[in-house]
């Protein structure tokens, strides 16, 4: 079938569980290099081979991304030795579950710089990226030619139709190939459909309309940049898709919570004292978490403007005169602790589906991390050798 959305033609399917630490549950890089010095944790695990310059062996030697290639391809072959089982032209249907919703979407591989007969693009991106990750990850993608884990897709429209057909594929195949569960309650099953009409039918219905990134924005620009046809993805809609909140730290900017304050009311905003320190539930406002006490900052409205657009542009350009993709401005998913060294956290509202909709529909992008779609693609399920470019 030829078409930008294709099955896995040689992937890995995991046997029995994904060894190793969390893949999915590392923010920022100091936690991986905390994580892979762990016993044993860089000898055969997939966050070995995702993170290769930050095995102990790699730091120790001061290897960057290129040159620790060797040492993560040697990890991918001991890694698909011991857990995984080779397969040929197939789609998964993989279906997560738990405390933070559900998704069942198919599993496969997409070109993420096609475009359709009116010159736009099939797959596009709903937030910026952060150049030098982007970089990282297209190298790694280069010189590894399998991809480890997907990017989140969503069909911009008839969602439900998709799921539907989804779970009448499901209810046909059976028992499935993949079944996890992890400590947090989250379990992962995985089906897998061959070559037939199941599989034309579920590719057909993928590439039938342009996909939002709900998650992975940095993984589809670096497979746009590593090749043609690079990204394995999952494309889903639900049934119970959820959108969670990223909030922001700040750090290192040595101003105090009444210091930030100040800065702020000088920029025109609205500041006030709080004492409800938990996440605002909808847009307008921003709280924030200080050493001295929490704050509740009034955004200004004007159309459809992101909560994250304004804190960047009013709240940490123009008030305090920082770079928002500098080093002072960190993203904090949900559940997740803040940096010890935090002035301040700075709490958003969910962004709403509709305007991230919106937003897909105007070809613009939210700044980056701005939106946590769960539950999210469960790294390691499924392994693509990705080919090369033509």
């Amino acid at each position: 079938m030829d078409t930008w959305v294709s099955p896995v033609r040689r992937g890995w399917v995991v046997r029995d569980a994904i060894p190793g630490p969390g893949v999915d549950e590392f923010a920022e890089p100091d936690q991986v290099i905390a994580a892979l010095a762990q016993p044993g944790a860089a000898d055969g695990t997939l966050l070995a081979v995702q993170h290769p310059h930050r095995t102990p062996t790699a730091r120790a030697s001061g290897l960057d991304v290129l040159s620790a290639l060797p040492i993560t391809h040697a990890a991918l072959d001991q890694l698909r030795a011991s857990h995984y089982e080779q397969v040929t032209d197939v789609v998964g249907l993989s279906w997560g579950d738990g405390p933070e919703g559900s998704a069942l979407g198919l599993l496969c591989v997409v070109d993420p710089a096609a475009v359709s007969a009116d010159g736009l693009a099939y797959v596009r991106h709903t937030e910026e990226v952060y150049p030098d990750v982007v970089a990282e990850r297209a190298t790694m993608l280069s010189g590894l030619r399998c991809a480890t884990s997907a990017a989140m897709l969503v069909p911009a429209g008839g969602g439900a139709r998709f799921t539907r057909l989804m779970c009448d594929a499901v209810a046909r195949l059976g028992e499935p190939a993949v079944s996890l569960t992890d400590s947090a309650g989250r379990r992962s099953r995985m089906w897998l459909a061959g070559k037939g009409d199941l599989q034309d039918d579920l590719l057909a219905a993928a590439s039938a309309q342009s996909l939002l990134v709900a998650d992975g924005n940095h993984r589809v620009a670096a497979a746009a940049r590593a090749g043609r046809g690079s990204l394995l993805a999952l494309i889903t809609a639900g049934p119970d898709l959820r959108i969670g909140p990223i909030h922001r730290v700040l750090t290192g900017t040595g101003l105090s919570t009444g210091e930030l304050a100040a800065r702020w009311r000088q920029a025109g905003l609205d500041v006030q004292p709080s004492a409800d320190h938990t996440a605002p539930a909808v847009p307008g406002t921003v709280v924030v978490l200080g050493a001295a006490g929490a704050l509740r900052v009034t955004l200004p409205r004007n159309g459809l403007e992101i909560d994250h657009r304004l804190v960047e542009q009013l709240m940490v350009e123009r008030a305090l005169g920082l770079d928002p993709a500098g080093p002072h401005l960190r993203p904090l998913p949900p559940g997740r602790p803040a940096r010890p060294d935090a002035d301040a956290v700075l709490l958003t509202a969910p962004v709403p589906l509709a305007d991230v909709l919106a937003v897909h529909a105007t070809g613009r992008q939210m700044p980056r991390k701005a939106t946590y779609f769960t539950p999210k693609p469960r790294s390691g399920l499924l392994l693509a050798e990705i080919p090369s470019t033509p």
